[in-house]
């Protein structure tokens, strides 16, 4: 089950997101639903077509499947999805 406290370290495909802030201005608010992840980049779907962001560059607000959101800072999320299971993180 999806928490606000083990976000981080779950699977991110088929969540809801948003971008809340970006180094790049043109993904600002974009939002949509994640079909990708790699250790760099989220893909998400939007209405205007599949958009791959930098995970380093962009803070995000994920919908968790509960309706709760969860806002999390990109950089939390730099590696590649099987390898941030069992990776230990302090309280973020």
């Amino acid at each position: 089950m999806i928490t606000p406290e083990n976000l981080v370290r779950h699977e991110l495909i088929g969540l809801d997101v948003v971008v809340v802030e970006s180094s790049n201005p043109s993904q600002a608010g974009l939002s949509g639903k994640v079909i990708d992840e790699t250790r760099n980049m989220l893909t998400i779907e939007t209405p205007g077509g599949a958009r791959s962001l930098s995970k380093q560059d962009c803070t995000f607000s994920f919908r968790l499947p509960s309706g709760r959101k969860v806002r999390v800072e990109g950089r939390l999320l730099l590696s590649r999805p099987e390898d941030r299971v069992r990776k230990k993180l302090s309280r973020w």
